[in-house]
């Protein structure tokens, strides 16, 4: 079922000054193809910027929110946000299906629910957003309608976790001993260099795990070590 860019404007609490500006984010290449004497433009170069936008505005939620991660896991976490999987959640969350222009055979096929076009028509809105509106006002559209949908991902969330905290809070629960860190292997060039952490409890090893600093390589050493005692029914 097609929707009303008005409707959904009202639904984003957003108004556009450029109407034809929202119009392109949801035109797919599609349409144009099968309207060339309308003048239309589809949404692909705003899908570039807007991917650009989500990367910055997307790094500085993740640098404010957690302020004592590395560089490497706050890498990896904005990797996991804006993904495809999460930019379809995203659309999907706000309907944007349901306003995409598209030509003939690519609906009779499927693609107002196609994943690939759903995230790209999310990063096309956003970029048209960053365009008529400003960086504030897309990072508001994230901060009402997309940032909350990180914060309830439980998967996220278990990537987010302090995850030596939370091994150390399981061992203490459970009486089961001592943890002790050890950087096992250093490996790659002084500008690249990659740690290898081991964590052990009463010189049994529990989990390994590898990063770009000591710290991170001991998250994921703890990860690990977390995963096998859950798996073991810690």
């Amino acid at each position: 079922m097609k929707g009303d860019l008005k409707q959904l404007q009202s639904q984003l609490q957003i108004q556009f000054h450029d109407a034809v500006l929202l119009k392109q984010a949801f035109t797919h290449a599609s349409y144009v193809n099968e309207h060339r004497f309308n003048q239309h433009q589809d949404n692909e170069r705003l899908e570039f910027l807007g991917d650009a936008v989500l990367e910055l505005t997307v790094s500085e939620y993740l640098y404010n929110l957690l302020p004592d991660r590395p560089e490497g896991e706050l890498t990896k976490l904005r990797a996991a946000i804006v993904c495809e999987p999460s930019l379809v959640r995203f659309a999907e969350s706000l309907g944007f299906g349901r306003y995409v222009l598209l030509g003939k055979g690519e609906e009779l096929t499927g693609g107002r629910t196609r994943p690939a076009l759903l995230a790209d028509v999310f990063e096309s809105f956003v970029g048209a957003l960053y365009l008529d509106q400003g960086l504030e006002t897309a990072r508001r559209f994230l901060d009402n309608h997309v940032f909350p949908l990180v914060e309830t991902d439980g998967k996220l969330q278990m990537q987010m976790s302090d995850f030596k905290t939370e091994l150390q809070e399981l061992i203490q629960h459970h009486g089961m001993g001592t943890l002790e860190y050890r950087i096992i292997e250093e490996r790659g060039p002084a500008h690249e260099r990659e740690f290898v952490s081991e964590v052990y409890m009463a010189g049994r090893s529990l989990g390994s795990g590898s990063g770009r600093s000591k710290k991170e390589a001991e998250q994921q050493a703890a990860a690990a070590a977390l995963l096998r005692l859950k798996e073991d029914g810690a």
